[in-house]
């Protein structure tokens, strides 16, 4: 398969520039202004200071939201960074809910509960703006294909 820049519609660029704003906005906001709402979701089993863990998540969350704004050419490698990100964060919220912390307007476990699903959808919304799901597809049909086609498995048959 050629080394290409898959075409992204309006749509897909548009909601990737949005998240990557959004990532942006995110980490910064660990680095400052709402660091404390952003220590509610830190796990307590965390072998390190939770404060250290904001802070870090914060610069990896700018760094991501940029890379989504500006890496265009690497948008797919990009995708599944920021997918795993927000893989690797989703227990922070869990964390919250199960110690009942408020945070963000989260003050119930109804609120908290009804926050869970938007992880698994910011993860839906970066493979689909990225193509990096469509891209890994592709290349399991076109290895598939080529299984299908390879000169062994003729001679096999």
């Amino acid at each position: 398969m050629k080394n290409e820049i898959m075409q992204s519609t309006k749509a897909q660029t548009t909601v990737r520039i949005i998240l990557g704003l959004f990532l942006v906005f995110a980490g910064v906001s660990h680095l400052s202004f709402m660091r404390k709402e952003f220590l509610a979701q830190v796990p307590d089993w965390l072998p390190m200071k939770l404060d250290l863990v904001v802070l870090l998540s914060g610069v990896v969350e700018t760094i991501l939201g940029a890379s989504l704004l500006f890496l265009s050419k690497q948008k797919v490698t990009v995708g599944w960074i920021v997918a795993l990100f927000f893989v690797a964060v989703f227990p922070g919220n869990i964390a919250q809910l199960i110690n009942h912390k408020d945070a963000f307007g989260l003050n119930s476990d109804l609120l908290r509960w009804l926050r869970l699903p938007f992880q698994p959808l910011l993860i839906v919304l970066v493979f689909w703006s990225t193509g990096a799901w469509t891209t890994w597809r592709n290349k399991i049909k076109l290895k598939n294909t080529f299984h299908e086609l390879s000169p062994q498995q003729n001679i096999n048959q």
